[in-house]
């Protein structure tokens, strides 16, 4: 029998709030970021699931969204394991600075295709590409074989470690993922199949929202 596998992206941060590049920088969330993190913490909740253990990344805000989700799930105690591997994607010399800003400073064409491809990096800094070879060989070793053996896993990460996740599970091609942004908050329900692939998925929450 495989296990579940929940995937959350953690709630609005004060940079995402600012407009600001974030990648590897530790803002907390904003009260709206508490707010979705609550609210995806009660879809889980209201489904009746227990889990076995947790996997976060190393950032506060990830890390905070676990804490709330386990609030209301009454498992605030659950084993936890924090991963840089689990980090949102390095925006390099991007980091901290406004979007708008970036536009003006390396010009529109270029952000774009900074943030929209799929392997060109900002400048020292991971393209998705980059980030999907640090999140699915974790996956692979640390997440996988806990879901195989029928365990109940819950990941709390970011927008594109996420993404790269998804890329996998739902076997979406380059260009796909791409087009993909994952709403703030909602849990992502996976049961996988014995060969690893996905039996059922279900999105719990309305994604409309999505940003």
């Amino acid at each position: 029998m495989s296990g579940t596998l929940v995937l959350v992206r953690h709630g609005q941060s004060d940079w995402n709030l600012k407009n600001l590049f974030t990648g590897w920088k530790d803002p907390d969330l904003t009260p709206l970021g508490i707010q979705e993190a609550e609210t995806g913490g009660q879809a889980l909740a209201d489904t009746g699931i227990k889990f076995d253990i947790a996997f976060t990344s190393d950032l506060k805000r990830a890390q905070n969204t676990l804490k709330i989700v386990l609030g209301k799930l009454g498992q605030e105690g659950l084993e936890t394991i924090r991963d840089q591997a689990l980090n949102e994607r390095d925006y390099g010399d991007l980091s901290g600075l406004n979007k708008d800003d970036a536009r003006a400073k390396w010009g529109e064409e270029q952000v774009h295709i900074w943030r929209r491809s799929y392997d060109i990096p900002p400048p020292g800094g991971e393209s998705l590409r980059d980030t999907g070879a640090r999140v699915w060989p974790y996956y692979l070793t640390e997440i996988l074989p806990r879901v195989l053996r029928g365990e109940k896993v819950l990941v709390a990460a970011h927008g594109n470690s996420l993404r790269s996740l998804v890329m996998v599970l739902d076997r979406l091609t380059k260009e796909e993922i791409l087009q993909l942004n994952l709403a703030t908050g909602v849990p992502m329900v996976y049961t996988l199949n014995a060969d690893s692939t996905v039996a059922t998925k279900t999105v719990l929450g309305d994604m409309s929202g999505a940003h």
